[in-house]
């Protein structure tokens, strides 16, 4: 366990009257499975690009960790899907990799694919599988549930809820409420952290 410390957060587009985050603070424990939610526009894929180190800003954010930003490009997608995993996630084991894809419920004959030729769904499960193979790393995942139909997104939410160490951000209540333990809320007077689920922190 480690903590990740929000403090004085500040940031606003170059060339906006309007600030993002005003002196906004927070701590955050890097084993939760945390959902982080908010208006639409308030800043939510703003909060992990931040965190990924990506935007200038006032304030700390001290954490020690690296963090990783889904999704994230596939240099040269008409290689195979074994070729791209074993890029992604550098030191992964033939057995770890036919783990990952069969809690997602891929055939390991998908590996021997081009990762052009599968569907999105396909794509955002086997991009899912590289980044929980990658170690010592805390995950931002953004929107993973865009390309998923209705039972894909079910099992992707039962293989979430076996992992830890990530910040989620969807706007799909039932699939935040089958893998998140923690809520991390945007609102207009700061960061706001409950512990249990989008519903619990609805009721509350």
């Amino acid at each position: 366990m480690s903590l990740i410390r929000i403090t004085n957060l500040t940031f606003a587009y170059e060339g906006s009257y309007d600030t993002v985050f005003d002196r906004v603070s927070a701590q955050i424990d890097t084993d939760w499975r945390l959902g982080l939610i908010g208006p639409n526009g308030r800043g939510k894929t703003t909060l992990l690009r931040l965190l990924a180190g990506e935007l200038p800003h006032g304030g700390q954010i001290l954490a020690n960790t690296a963090f990783t930003y889904f999704p994230f490009s596939v240099k040269a997608p008409q290689r195979t899907l074994r070729a791209v995993l074993e890029e992604l996630s550098p030191g992964a084991q033939e057995w770890e990799l036919l783990r990952e894809l069969s809690l997602l419920e891929m055939e390991e004959t998908a590996l021997e694919r081009p990762f052009a030729a599968l569907s999105g769904g396909e794509q955002v499960k086997a991009l899912l599988a590289a980044l929980f193979l990658r170690q010592g790393e805390y995950l931002l995942i953004d929107e993973p549930t865009d390309h998923l139909d209705l039972a894909a997104r079910e099992r992707v939410s039962a293989y979430l809820r076996r992992k830890s160490g990530f910040l989620l951000v969807s706007h799909d209540r039932r699939f935040l409420d089958g893998c998140v333990d923690h809520i991390l809320a945007i609102r207009k007077t700061g960061l706001e952290v409950q512990r249990g689920d989008f519903t619990s922190w609805q009721t509350n």
